[in-house]
């Protein structure tokens, strides 16, 4: 998996439709309609912070996770910004190693479809486990097998923002796992600056992630579309999955 080194950059901006706020609104919901207390929380895959400091706002107890030292830096600038005093750690997804037990986990934004190699996933969901309390809960989110099939695909996206232009090329592979190639000038007065960066993402069949979870031991209770209380739609681009820790 990539660091996103360069990404971290302009990752949020270009991530300025991922409606943190609404996000973070929704997993709060979830888990009163659990009848779960959060408590000690784990942020996995955090990026640059922004759900975290959201949820940390809300009252949660959270620290969060990231594989890559340049989202992290950000996030903690943010922390630090607004005295939240968050811990943030840079570990893998897949061998991520704690220092107590957690009550809730959450990992969003298409962060699971970030691993290619389906033992990668088992590795995750097996780690989480190990550190999780008994009724605790694993909340995470995939971009579907229809948004690798159907919108992104072969396709490529162009971003312009203020502080960059950004080419997003897509490649669709076997296994619905897609090479996505960014392309960022960065303009300073008169001269732009070319940065490259590439990783791949892969999406899971729901009955691929069922089995894992439960053999992490996990079970499944719900699988939501986004940011709703109901079954996903045949069109649906991302899925929501709530699992307990038996």
């Amino acid at each position: 998996m990539s660091s996103y080194g360069i990404f971290a950059d302009f990752y949020d901006e270009l991530t300025l439709n991922a409606q943190y706020r609404e996000r973070a609104d929704y997993i709060m919901k979830v888990f009163e309609r659990l009848g779960h207390n959060m408590g000690l929380t784990l942020d996995l895959a955090c990026g640059t912070g922004n759900l975290t400091l959201e949820l940390a706002r809300r009252g949660v107890d959270i620290y969060g996770i990231d594989g890559s030292a340049e989202m992290l830096s950000c996030a903690q600038e943010k922390s630090i910004e607004e005295n939240l005093g968050i811990l943030f750690l840079c570990q893998q997804m897949q061998s991520i190693d704690l220092y107590g037990t957690i009550d809730t986990c959450i990992c969003t934004l298409d962060s699971i479809n970030h691993m290619t190699l389906k033992a990668d996933v088992r590795k995750t969901f097996d780690r989480v486990s190990l550190f999780m309390n008994k009724n605790g809960y694993f909340f995470f989110d995939v971009n579907t097998l229809y948004k690798h099939r159907n919108v992104l695909a072969n396709n490529t996206f162009v971003y312009d923002l203020d502080s960059v232009f950004c080419v997003w090329q897509n490649s669709l592979k076997e296994n619905n796992i897609i090479d996505i190639e960014l392309t960022f000038f960065e303009r300073d007065e008169n001269t732009y600056f070319r940065t490259d960066e590439s990783f791949s993402e892969r999406a899971y069949s729901h009955e691929e992630l069922s089995e894992m979870l439960s053999k992490a031991g996990f079970e499944l209770e719900a699988v939501y579309g986004d940011l709703s209380f109901e079954s996903p739609a045949e069109d649906e681009q991302r899925a929501i999955y709530i699992a307990r820790k038996i």
